[in-house]
């Protein structure tokens, strides 16, 4: 307790120092203000894009095997003898959904969907959604919250019921302040009763299951009602596609066959598909990979973001070294009437230390509020994490200690002689 009172005087003589030229000292502080503040503040909108996309992986089901159709490039598909009648046929079969759950190991369950793009038609108003033919399965392997009434139950497939279920965002579009349960819609040429609404949860960049605006309707009432074949008519005769599935969604029994699984189902695909008709997502391998990428990110962002820090703590060294100079002889006095060279070296980190704890603390700040504003402007979502302020502030007193070990070496390597004979 006695060396620390001892060096009370010294930790006075520091601050004042520092107040006494306040606005030299703020300039200094705005150094390492901006290096904090943007540690944070860059951490905290690269964290912010990463979980968005990492949860909107996650959402698919670490467990789960994306299948979808694509129609191939080349694409010519068989058609009618008419020039103006051309049908495409492509994609993935009832037959391959029925393949991978018979036949590939470690399979849980399968789910067969078909999205086709229907007008939706209630009383005067109307809107293009997509909607998913499905079984109820769907619901337990991709869930979503339901907000009103139920989902699709085995009983609407076996009885190929005229029921949907819409997204939340298409029912304010479609029914607006309607009753909302109850209401029958029209889809294309069909007429379905709302039986439920669930929350849609988009996929981002990757192969989501669902989309702003669905409605989810038993997959054996549309082949009762639609069939497989989706016909367009136009000035130039007919045109359409033929597409048994979309989509097949194939959860496995647990994440360690997720990888194999894939690989084995994309093999015995290749066996039935001569051409390239079909794209395989794994949502795990999806996760890994931004969770790499993502780490990456933060180590460039990061070290960006470090090199104002650095700029900072030479600017700190800069000052301290022409306060060496200005107070040349106080040190040569103080030298002279018995303080040693650790008390000089004492004060003078006592002054950079003082600044960088200064600066660091108002880099909190800064870095606090730019992710809040950042979010509050634009809805971008961001992340602000405690590791980095953690980190950024003590970079910040490590950067201040560092770069004033220098200038208050010097200042207690004078001569107290010379430093006396100083003008």
């Amino acid at each position: 307790m006695q060396s620390l009172n001892f060096y009370v005087p010294f930790i006075k003589l520091g601050v004042t120092d520092v107040w006494r030229h306040k606005t030299r000292s703020f300039l200094t502080m705005l150094g390492m203000v901006f290096g904090v503040g943007s540690v944070i503040a860059m951490l905290a909108v690269g964290e912010g894009a990463s979980h968005q996309a990492l949860e909107s992986i996650r959402r698919l089901g670490s467990q789960n095997i994306m299948v979808n159709s694509v129609k191939p490039t080349s694409e010519d598909g068989p058609s009618t003898s008419q020039q103006s009648a051309k049908l495409a046929i492509y994609g993935l079969l009832n037959d391959d959904e029925f393949r991978i759950r018979e036949t590939i190991p470690g399979v849980e369950c399968t789910v067969p969907a078909r999205m086709v793009r229907r007008m939706a038609r209630y009383n005067e108003r109307q809107m293009e959604l997509r909607v998913v033919e499905t079984i109820p399965t769907w619901f337990d392997v991709v869930p979503r919250p339901v907000l009103a009434g139920r989902v699709l139950t085995p009983a609407d497939e076996e009885s190929r019921a005229n029921v949907c279920v819409l997204t939340e965002f298409g029912v304010r579009r479609l029914l607006a302040a309607e009753e909302m349960i109850g209401q029958h819609v029209r889809l294309g040429s069909g007429v379905f009763e709302v039986v439920g609404i669930v929350r849609n949860e988009s996929g981002g960049t990757v192969s989501a299951p669902d989309s702003d605006v669905d409605a989810y309707i038993p997959l054996s009432t549309a082949a009762r009602l639609f069939g497989v074949a989706n016909i367009r008519y136009s000035s130039g005769g007919m045109e359409g596609e033929r597409v048994e599935l979309s989509q097949i969604i194939v959860k496995m029994r647990d994440t360690t066959v997720v990888e194999a699984g894939a690989n084995a189902i994309e093999a015995m695909l290749r066996r039935f598909h001569k051409k390239n008709d079909f794209k395989i997502d794994v949502p795990l391998s999806l996760l890994r990979e931004a969770e790499r990428t993502k780490r990456t990110y933060n180590i460039v962002l990061g070290a960006i973001a470090g090199i104002s820090l650095l700029v900072g703590g030479i600017g700190i060294m800069n000052i301290m070294l022409a306060s060496v100079t200005e107070r040349t002889q106080e040190i040569g006095i103080r030298r002279a009437i018995g303080a040693r060279k650790s008390h000089i070296v004492i004060q003078f980190l006592i002054n950079t230390c003082v600044l960088s704890i200064g600066g660091g603390l108002a880099g909190l700040i800064v870095g606090v509020a730019i992710p809040l504003l950042i979010t509050f402007f634009t809805d971008m979502p961001t992340v602000i994490q405690l590791y980095s302020m953690v980190l950024a502030f003590g970079i910040s007193v490590g950067i201040g200690i560092v770069f004033g070990l220098y200038p208050a070496l010097r200042a207690a390597s004078l001569d107290p002689i010379e430093a006396l004979r100083h003008e």
